[in-house]
């Protein structure tokens, strides 16, 4: 008997996510610590009243906008892991707007354009050297992420330093700054944002000529290229789209995640999100509403993993490995297709080995 698609995926999600949970307690209890009361904690710290959903939330908001840049790359035949490095500039950017005095509308406005266009150009080189000269994305994007990641770290000691506090950059303008949306928690309507971006991916993807066009490259690119669908605008146009969202999470992450609204040298607070966004893009099966409940959960995962740490005496260490087998498992079935795609696509020429 068949399933329709959608419930067959659900179907897989779940299986994995409870396979994912019973490893997990298998770990817990090997090392010595009650499963239950550890999952209990995690539940509590996640969902449990209306400041721990928030706190998912608010850890959700950037992750959905850095996993939509990875799902709209996968859609598209691409494996673009260049989130990182553009949400670092879209973030700098909209810090460097608040050096301006600007009317309070203009500074807001003018901060989210910077942000998406910092990320949007940063996502260029990549997609000039795979569109012109055949050059692979991860490592084009991997190159990208470093030279982002250190130049964010010189403009951040020198060029946007915080005259009264050297350890971080100026912080944005309070009129920048989102409203926070359940007082006393870090949840802003940047959510909201993030939700709507998502929305409009998927509108985008699956409602217009381009978004078909980019499902059919990534699906068959010798077919779409017999169909007169020419790859190299679809390229441009994936790696864009995806520096747009990239760039915008940064923005949501200084604009909008109280108390700090501004980044601290070596970047810990945005450190790793894009590459995060990867992990939720795969539980999400690279579907953006798929992507918002990965999201969620991931967000969930992150202020719980806390709570099992202070409730349940649960090691981080180990908090941490518990978390990254259930994200594993739950990733496993879009790893599997992810895996017969390289295949079906091949690997970089500098990956192949030479045979004499």
């Amino acid at each position: 008997m068949r399933f329709p698609a959608g419930i067959d995926e659900l179907a897989k999600t779940i299986v994995a996510g409870v396979i994912g949970f019973a490893v997990g307690a298998l770990i817990i209890k090997l090392y010595g610590y009650h499963p239950v009361a550890a999952y209990r904690a995690l539940f509590n710290g996640a969902f449990g009243d209306l400041y721990s959903f928030s706190e998912s939330l608010a850890n959700a908001t950037p992750l959905i906008l850095t996993a939509l840049t990875f799902a709209i790359g996968f859609r598209g035949g691409m494996f673009n892991i260049g989130a990182e490095g553009q949400l670092y500039l879209g973030a700098l950017a909209a810090v460097a707007v608040s050096y301006f005095h600007l009317p309070s509308t203009v500074s807001f406005a003018l901060s989210l354009i910077c942000a998406v266009l910092a990320g949007a150009l940063w996502s260029l080189p990549a997609a000039i050297l795979k569109a012109t000269r055949g050059v692979h994305e991860v490592i084009s994007t991997i190159m990208l992420n470093w030279i982002s990641q250190f130049l964010c770290f010189y403009l951040i000691a020198e060029i946007l330093v915080d005259p009264q506090r050297a350890e971080k950059t100026v912080s944005v303008a309070e009129s920048v700054r989102l409203p926070v949306l359940v007082p006393g928690t870090s949840l802003s309507y940047g959510i909201f944002i993030s939700i709507f971006a998502a929305i409009i991916v998927y509108l985008l993807l699956w409602r217009t000529v381009i978004g078909f066009d980019i499902r059919a490259t990534g699906h068959n690119p010798l077919a779409a290229s017999y169909a007169g669908i020419e790859k190299w605008k679809i390229t441009l146009f994936v790696f864009i789209s995806g520096g747009l969202t990239a760039g915008l999470a940064g923005a949501m992450h200084v604009m909008g995640r109280p108390p700090i609204y501004a980044i601290y040298g070596g970047m810990p607070s945005i450190k790793g999100l894009g590459f995060e966004g990867l992990a939720v893009a795969m539980v999400g099966r690279n579907h953006p509403i798929g992507i918002i409940f990965a999201a969620i959960f991931f967000g969930g995962l992150l202020a719980g993993g806390r709570m099992m740490q202070l409730s349940a005496n649960v090691p981080l260490e180990l908090v941490r490995v518990v978390e990254g087998m259930v994200v594993l498992f739950l990733a496993i079935p879009e790893l599997i297709k992810l895996f017969g795609w390289l295949r079906k696509i091949g690997t970089p020429s500098i990956f192949r080995s030479k045979r004499s």
